[in-house]
């Protein structure tokens, strides 16, 4: 049997029975553009994605080097001393307490009571006497730490192009106080440090933050830019994977949505059935049509609280996302199969069918037989909770092989309507497809009229051919052949 490519089309067809919600039946003012897929990221997830960004942005920012300081000090009883600090590193951050904060401005991420430790060479020199003056000098190394680093900023997230761009709102860095130990030299010399260059090292230590993360912005908009806006699937189809509509930001959960449908790797698909209202989410620009969005995200997105453990993510998939994949590899010619290979091998035989079919057998005695299986029409995909209904229409065409030859001797309509259903099994995706409704129509024939009823009690009384089928693992399941 042919193997088909589209295993993510039926990931996600799996997919949506564990997070779909109907959505309600509210209605709205202005329509944007058309979405398929809607994520929304909890609070639980916007922790874990502040925590992975935190520490992606320390990896990053470490070690991080300070432009060098120099001063001419006044020191009494030795005059003018010049003093060097080069070399100064930033080490290591280790962060207390840190939060994210969605809002209508953008979302903040705050760092604060961070430690941090630094580390410098210092270097002085001075001149004694009046006629012959002579050269002074010394060095050494220090190490200081830092406390009570306090970071902040907040981006403007929007939708531009189908991109997501973050613009920087606003960036700071503050330092609440500095331990110095310098290792060897004057106690003047430590003194003055203190005195003179703590301030100095503290707003180089905020400046070289500040500019680092401004930098790391911008970098983080590059790559942002450079994403795809389409996922190939295989060599026929790909996922669009464009962002529509605007961020939709609460106190605690941040909403997108992306269009989310499959088009041809040559063309831009458009499909008649994007413009039945029935596939096409609503979102409003409005303050007010905003919150009432966030609220349809968090009511049909989400685990009510109670009801077990809340998600990192929620996620929507619209039933027009199955349909633009099924439409697509049925205009394709994809949706076809030649079985020749089932459990039971005796049947595609026509010695199998003798008694059934007296006529096949007659006229090809001991022949093997291919089933030439392919959609009459795009298969029908409706999602309910839980739960997915689809309905398929079916040539069936049976092939003899004769002396080299293959020859169609007939043609079934099969009218097949299924369900299924799937769950989560420890670490595998598992789940149940069953029979619905089954039937079938003679379309021609070239070996007389058959009994189609036989045929189709036949062909239920095997379970591996129809029925009820129980499948685990998501391998399984993400694929179809």
């Amino acid at each position: 049997m042919k193997p088909t490519k589209f295993s993510l089309f039926f990931f996600l067809l799996l997919l949506s029975l564990l997070l779909y919600q109907s959505p309600p039946p509210f209605t709205t003012a202005a329509i944007d553009e058309p979405s398929s897929i809607s994520f929304l990221i909890t609070n639980k997830g916007l922790t874990f994605l502040k925590d992975l960004l935190i520490s992606k942005a320390i990896s990053t920012l470490i070690p991080l080097q300070i432009p060098h300081i120099d001063q001419t000090l006044q020191i009494p009883f030795l005059g003018n001393v010049f003093v060097k600090l080069s070399n100064l590193s930033l080490h290591q951050i280790a962060v207390s307490d840190s939060y994210i904060t969605p809002g209508e401005s953008g979302v903040s991420f705050i760092v604060s009571g961070a430690t941090a430790n630094m580390s410098l060479d210092w270097y002085y020199s001075y001149y004694v006497g009046r006629f012959f003056p002579l050269q002074i000098s010394d060095h050494g190394l220090a190490s200081i730490q830092v406390e009570g680093l306090q970071v902040g900023l907040t981006l403007y997230l929007e939708i531009k192009d189908g991109r997501l761009m973050p613009t920087l709102v606003e960036c700071g860095c503050f330092v609440e106080d500095l331990s110095i130990k310098l290792e060897g030299g004057a106690s003047w010399l430590y003194q003055g440090i203190v005195d003179i260059f703590a301030g100095q090292i503290e707003s180089a230590v905020e400046e070289a933050i500040t500019k680092n993360l401004k930098e790391a912005i911008l970098k983080l908009d590059t790559s942002l830019e450079s994403l795809p806006k389409q996922i190939p699937v295989d060599d026929i189809a790909s996922l669009n994977v464009t962002f529509v509509n605007d961020i939709v930001l609460s106190n605690s959960s941040i909403g997108f949505e992306i269009n989310g449908l499959f088009t041809r790797n040559d063309q831009t698909s458009n499909y008649k059935f994007l413009m039945d209202p029935l596939f096409n989410n609503k979102i409003l620009s409005t303050q007010r049509d905003q919150k009432r969005t966030m609220k349809f995200f968090e009511e049909h997105l989400l685990v009510p609280s109670g009801q077990g453990t809340s998600k990192m993510m929620g996620i929507s998939i619209d039933e027009a996302v199955f349909h633009s994949a099924s439409t697509l590899y049925y205009e394709a010619d994809y949706l076809q199969w030649i079985v020749d290979q089932i459990p039971d091998q005796a049947l595609l035989n026509t010695a199998g069918w003798r008694f059934i079919i007296p006529q096949l057998y007659k006229k090809y005695p001991n022949d093997d037989m291919n089933l030439n299986v392919s959609l009459a029409s795009p298969p029908v995909i409706r999602i309910s909770q839980k739960i997915i209904d689809v309905s398929a229409n079916v040539d069936l065409i049976i092939d003899v092989l004769d002396g080299g030859q293959v020859i169609p001797v007939a043609c079934i309509f099969l009218e097949i309507q299924a369900s299924g259903s799937v769950e989560l099994r420890g670490n595998n995706l598992g789940g149940k497809v069953k029979l619905g409704d089954f039937k079938m129509t003679l379309k021609w024939s070239k070996i007389g009229n058959l009994k189609m009823f036989l045929i189709q009690v036949c062909s239920l009384q095997r379970p591996h051919v129809l029925g009820n089928t129980q499948v685990e693992g998501l391998p399984l399941i993400a694929t179809s052949s």
